[in-house]
């Protein structure tokens, strides 16, 4: 299984978000759901399937002629590696710095704001 460190490209997360919403799909299914959005050849699939087994993201079993994947890494622990990641090389690891970028450019609308008050109100109160 890959480990908390789970960087992918925009078009990795495109291919996973299809084996996240499908739970496991061949590469043909999955080029089939891309090729509408993004045009790309069966092959192009395939081996980004087969990179992305090769780093423990995915795990692949036969199924008749086909190989059928699935995905290894839950998209929350991507989300999660990716934004410290992004948090970590462009803020200088603080979170404020981020927050208030996403607010300055109109990121986080005001009612989303008042989501954020609750959610820390509650983290401070203990509650999840």
């Amino acid at each position: 299984m890959a480990d908390d460190d789970t960087v992918l490209s925009e078009l990795q997360l495109e291919l996973m978000r299809v084996l996240w919403r499908r739970g496991q799909a061949s590469t043909a299914e999955v080029a089939e759901v891309l090729a509408q959005s993004r045009g790309l050849a069966h092959t192009t699939i395939a081996t980004l399937l087969s990179r992305l087994e090769k780093r423990g993201v995915v795990a692949s079993h036969k199924d008749g002629r086909q190989l059928v994947y699935r995905p290894l890494v839950a998209e929350q622990a991507v989300r999660r590696s990716m934004v410290s990641g992004l948090l970590g090389s462009l803020f200088g690891g603080d979170a404020r710095a981020l927050v208030t970028h996403l607010v300055r450019e109109d990121e986080i609308a005001p009612g989303d704001l008042e989501q954020l008050r609750q959610l820390l109100s509650n983290k401070d109160s203990g509650h999840d």
